[in-house]
């Protein structure tokens, strides 16, 4: 799935606390075209996740900001 197919809810300078991110290289999160969520964050290494899955760290104002752009 291309990026570009992706809504994006953060990350646009309004709210997340991080002007930079304009460039594509810092905590998001978007939503597909059939509702589900994908984040975009540092990558961490808190416990290892199952084969095929992945753990990502989004500073809790990007979620909030995220919860605002759903409107929930």
């Amino acid at each position: 799935m291309a990026r570009e197919a992706l809504q994006r809810l953060t990350g646009n300078g309004n709210g997340n606390g991080n002007g930079n991110c304009n460039n594509d290289d810092c905590p998001n999160v978007y939503r597909t075209a059939n509702g589900s969520i994908v984040v975009q964050g540092d990558v961490s290494d808190a416990f290892q996740p199952p084969v095929g899955e992945g753990l990502v760290e989004i500073p809790e104002s990007v979620l909030r900001e995220a919860v605002r752009a759903l409107g929930w």
